[in-house]
C-alpha cells in the first residue's frame, strides 16, 4: 500500500513526501524488506498479542491502548512540546492527533501501512516510511517522541538516539519512554505473537531510568529530565 498523496502540515518549511520504496534484503531498523512486524496486532485489535524476546522474556503488548484514545501519562508528553514534533513509530496515531489538537505541527512516522492509515483517520498527518531513511524538515524538528517502547526500534539505542539528534532542531528536545527503575537494559531479536501466529524477527531493545544515560551521552543527548506520569516513566534528552 502507498502511503497516498503527499500532505502539508500547517508549519512553514514542514512538507511530507513519499518515501520511496525499500528492494533492499532489509530495512535500516532490521525488519526484512516489506516485512511489518507489528501489523497483525494493529490489523487485529482484539486478542492476545505479545513481544517475545530471543532470551524468552514476553511482554503483552497494550494494543487496546495503542487503539484507544490519548491516556493521562500521553498529556504530559504533550504538555512538553512547544514546536514542530516527530512521533516516530506512531502506530495508530494517538499521540500524533493530541498533538495536532493541541494546535502544533505534528508528523507520524511508521513502516507499517495500517498504522498510518489509522493515524490518518483520526485527523492527523502520516507517512509510511523507516525513520532511518531521508524525512521530512530533518534538523528543524522541535521535538522527536518515541513512545511505547519506541526506544527499542532497530535494536541499538545509541544508533536510534544519534538518528534522532540528526533530525532535531539544536534547541529541541527528545523525549523517550522508559521502562521503571531497576529494569536494566537488554538488546537483542524479538518476534510478536499475534494469537497462534508468529511473526518475523527483527531488532529491538529496552531501557530503564538509569540504562538511558549511556546511549544518551553516546548520541550527543543529555538527559534533562525524568519524570513517572500514569505508572510510566519518560525521560526529556537535550543536545549536549
Amino acid at each position: 500500500m502507498s502511503v497516498g498523496p503527499t500532505s502539508a502540515i500547517s508549519e512553514p518549511g514542514l512538507r511530507t513526501r513519499q518515501s520511496p520504496t525499500r528492494t533492499g534484503p532489509a530495512s535500516a531498523t532490521g525488519v526484512p524488506a516489506g516485512v511489518d512486524a507489528f501489523g497483525i496486532a494493529l490489523r487485529e485489535r482484539a486478542g492476545s498479542h505479545w513481544l517475545v524476546q530471543a532470551d524468552g522474556v514476553r511482554r503483552r503488548l497494550p494494543v487496546e491502548r495503542w487503539h484507544g484514545p490519548a491516556e493521562a501519562a500521553t498529556a504530559t508528553v504533550v504538555a512538553r512540546c512547544h514546536g514542530p514534533a516527530l512521533d516516530l513509530g506512531c502506530g495508530p496515531g494517538r499521540l500524533t492527533a493530541a498533538l495536532t489538537r493541541a494546535g502544533l505541527a505534528a508528523l507520524g512516522v511508521d513502516v507499517c501501512p495500517r498504522a498510518v492509515a489509522l493515524t490518518r483517520a483520526r485527523g492527523a498527518v502520516a507517512v509510511r516510511a523507516d525513520l532511518f531513511d531521508p524525512l521530512p524538515a530533518e534538523g528543524r524538528w522541535r521535538h522527536v517522541v518515541l513512545l511505547d517502547g519506541n526506544i527499542g526500534i532497530g535494536g541499538d539505542p545509541t544508533r536510534l538516539l544519534r538518528r534522532c539528534r540528526e533530525l532535531l532542531h539544536p534547541e529541541g528536545t527528545v523525549l523517550v519512554e522508559v521502562d521503571p527503575p531497576g529494569s536494566g537494559a537488554w538488546q537483542g531479536r524479538a518476534h510478536v505473537v499475534s494469537g497462534r501466529r508468529r511473526g518475523p524477527s527483527f531488532g529491538w531493545a529496552r531501557l530503564d531510568t538509569r540504562a538511558v544515560h549511556g546511549p544518551a551521552t553516546a548520541a550527543g543527548l543529555a538527559v534533562r529530565d525524568l519524570r513517572s506520569a500514569g505508572g510510566r516513566w519518560f525521560a526529556e534528552l537535550a543536545v549536549a
